[in-house]
């Protein structure tokens, strides 16, 4: 276990040692996982399972995975998911705005409003680790009890100075995947290209 990462935070992440300080570990604590049976959940893979290439940058054609939560305990005002790497600390996908019940993102929705991943968009940061290399992706999904007033393109610094001390429940959803060879096509498959 990497030092300085606490115990729940690497209990609830589940692995090998974390990298660097997830968001989870910045804005909430113990007390707030999983309050009033708060869960992240994904039809597209269990927690702590592998994500499947279609999710990655392996597929061209690559989307963000379908997400399901469960209902916040009263008093949320809206939800904020942050998935990062636990192994090299990319962020992945920042997202705020969605709203305090029960709910889902479809796989490849866009989702209300996005901030700057670690290449500077506001898309789905596809899963890219070097080949033979497995990380892991924290889903990380927060109720919080006031409206975010951050405008969209984000950063995440930003983002966790809204978070910091008004998380009231926090879920969260782990996704291994290793790298894999990018099949290359070749020149002769194209066939005529101008």
């Amino acid at each position: 276990m990497a030092s300085g990462v606490a115990p729940w935070v690497q209990n609830a992440v589940g692995g090998g040692a974390i990298g660097h300080t997830l968001t989870l570990e910045k804005v909430a604590d113990e007390r707030v996982l999983g309050r009033g049976g708060f869960t992240l959940t994904s039809a597209a893979f269990r927690h702590e399972g592998e994500l499947d290439p279609s999710f990655t940058a392996v597929e061209e054609d690559a989307v963000a995975p379908p997400l399901e939560w469960t209902a916040p305990p009263p008093g949320a005002h809206e939800l904020v998911l942050v998935v990062e790497d636990a192994d090299k600390g990319h962020i992945h996908w920042t997202v705020w705005g969605l709203p305090p019940q029960k709910g889902k993102l479809m796989e490849g929705e866009t989702p209300p409003r996005t901030g700057k991943n670690s290449h500077g968009n506001s898309e789905w940061l596809l899963p890219d680790p070097p080949l033979g290399e497995e990380h892991r992706y924290i889903f990380q999904l927060f109720a919080v009890d006031l409206p975010l007033t951050l405008m969209p393109g984000a950063t995440l610094e930003e983002l966790v100075r809204n978070l910091d001390g008004h998380v009231t429940a926090a879920a969260v959803l782990t996704a291994r995947f290793e790298g894999h060879e990018v099949e290359e096509l070749d020149v002769e498959d194209l066939g005529d290209v101008d």
